[in-house]
């Protein structure tokens, strides 16, 4: 399998009243229990397919959005495929996945924004990973083998190059219908972020162009066009190539606050954080937070509090949240969403707030017994 990381570069524990969040100590656990956690459901509706690297939104009418990389096979395939799932109850139910973006390669982690003025904004990119798994795949059992050629074959080896990208896709009626994919300057996996002002920001990593870079991107005609505003400093040691997933969020203040997942030496896997207090025109060299996990989303809460939600890949797997209440200047300890995951292959999780301020976060997650990942949810609230 290839890692994540190469594919990028070419005290007890117990259970508090059944609720499944991890108490690392008494006083945690007080918090654990205000926390109003309702048990991890399941909401991916396909269980033969992989899902991975999903993101949920909320609309002004209350509707909940998931896109995710479905219809795959693995971690890395050639089967990938943008889906799209709605939920008119705040999470209760799902409706069944349509598929948004199938392309003649792998389309990999799905983003989703609303933008200022309503429409929907949904980002991926396609890959040509798999190639090398394909390459070494000659003791496979025929059937396998022969349907990865298969989905290989649909296009010239030319064809498959010219698909390489990263693509959004605009929807201006709340999902009925969409725009076909138009290429964007960056990617990352859970897309652009809105402003007060009206714009879109976008903070991401150029892929598949002669120059690699990290930056931010704006959009002032609601996400139909992007113009790149910056480049963001690299700290002193580190290399553009060894930042990734960026996730971006606007304070109250106006104050922008960038993510990084890092992958440099010093503070390996832990999220960097750069800032702008000039409206994304210059940045802060980035920094750590302490804060060891990966990738961040970000958001904004009604009451101005900002909250960060990451994957932890090491035990207890699962994913954590921590909060702000000035600004990103520093952060809670951590509260655990989920903690009973099999291994690494999990994460990406995101967040919205409900209409009784409850909290509803998705991620993906490959479970011990099955070969597949699927997606999982949980309400939960902010201790205290």
């Amino acid at each position: 399998m290839i890692s994540r990381r190469s594919f990028f570069l070419n005290s007890s524990i117990g259970l508090a009243g059944g609720s499944g969040l991890l108490i690392r100590s008494k006083a945690e656990a007080q918090q654990v229990a205000n926390a109003g956690a309702e048990a991890i459901r399941t909401i991916s509706q396909l269980p033969e397919r992989y899902h991975g690297w999903s993101t949920i939104a909320r609309d002004a009418k209350g509707t909940l959005f998931v896109v995710v990389s479905g219809g795959r096979e693995s971690h890395v395939c050639p089967f990938g495929r943008v889906e799209l799932m709605r939920s008119h109850d705040e999470g209760l139910s799902w409706t069944w996945p349509e598929t948004l973006m199938d392309s003649a390669i792998d389309d990999r982690d799905a983003g989703i924004c609303v933008s200022p003025a309503g429409s929907l904004l949904v980002t991926t990119f396609t890959s040509l990973a798999y190639e090398a798994i394909l390459a070494k795949s000659s003791d496979w059992p025929e059937e396998r083998r022969g349907r990865w050629q298969a989905a290989h074959s649909r296009v010239s080896g030319e064809q498959r190059k010219g698909l390489l990208g990263t693509w959004m896709l605009r929807s201006t009626n709340g999902g009925v219908t969409w725009s076909s994919p138009y290429r964007v300057p960056m990617n990352s996996p859970h897309g652009p972020v809105a402003l007060r002002d009206g714009r879109l920001l976008y903070a991401g990593k150029s892929m598949w162009s002669n120059e690699e870079r990290v930056g931010v991107a704006a959009s002032s005609d609601d996400g139909q066009t992007w113009k790149w505003l910056n480049d963001l400093p690299i700290r002193k040691g580190d290399t553009t190539g060894e930042y990734h997933e960026l996730h971006a969020v606007e304070a109250p203040s106006g104050k922008l606050i960038v993510q990084i997942r890092n992958h440099s030496a010093t503070n390996q896997r832990e999220t960097l954080q750069t800032e702008s207090i000039d409206g994304g025109k210059t940045w802060t060299e980035p920094h750590s937070i302490g804060v060891w996990g990966l990738p961040s989303h970000l958001l904004r809460l009604r009451s101005g509090r900002l909250l960060m939600a990451y994957g932890y890949r090491r035990a207890p797997f699962g994913n954590q949240a921590r909060w702000s209440d000035d600004e990103g200047a520093s952060w809670s300890n951590p509260v655990t969403i989920s903690g009973d995951g099999a291994a690494g292959d999990l994460g990406y999780p995101s967040t919205v707030e409900l209409a009784d301020g409850g909290l509803y976060t998705v991620w993906y997650e490959k479970l011990a017994a099955s070969p597949n990942a699927v997606l999982r949810a949980r309400r939960w609230r902010i201790p205290g």
